[in-house]
């Protein structure tokens, strides 16, 4: 994941050591999620928002010599790895409002048209039978 903002951009070395970084941090996250205790049963955030956030910020320390130069030209002379890190941090923050506002607004109106919480009847009894009339795995509940 913290590759894909990175693609083409870096060199190899780069993009191990953005891997191993990432790998690192999401397990961290992984392990902040499971101690705070909210709900994102497949770690999505851990694995891709954390993952993608260092890739899209770290990508500045590993970014090819080419790239630089080019971006040297267009401002008219230098540009610097830390200049690159402003653009990156800038284009996270963004990233992360826009998602931020937007989920907001789909929370709010499907929570109006359906809800967002399944009753607690319906999770004892299975969400796939309770939602969709079926049961996910061919087991049927006991309880």
């Amino acid at each position: 994941v913290a590759v894909t903002p990175a693609a083409g951009v870096v060199e190899p070395y780069g993009a191990l050591i953005l891997g191993m970084l990432a790998s690192i941090l999401c397990y961290l996250a992984i392990m902040l999620k499971n101690r705070v205790g909210y709900d994102d049963s497949l770690d999505a955030f851990g694995i891709h928002g954390i993952g993608g956030i260092v890739g899209a910020i770290s990508l500045s320390f590993f970014i090819r010599r080419s790239w630089m130069e080019e971006a040297a030209q267009a401002a008219g002379g230098s540009w610097s790895v830390m200049q690159q890190l402003g653009v990156q941090v800038a284009a996270v923050l963004v990233a992360i409002v826009y998602a931020a506002v937007l989920t907001l607004v789909i929370l709010f109106v499907v929570n109006k048209l359906i809800g967002l919480r399944a009753s607690n009847a319906q999770e004892m009894q299975g969400l796939d039978f309770s939602l969709h009339g079926e049961h996910g795995y061919g087991m049927v509940n006991a309880g």
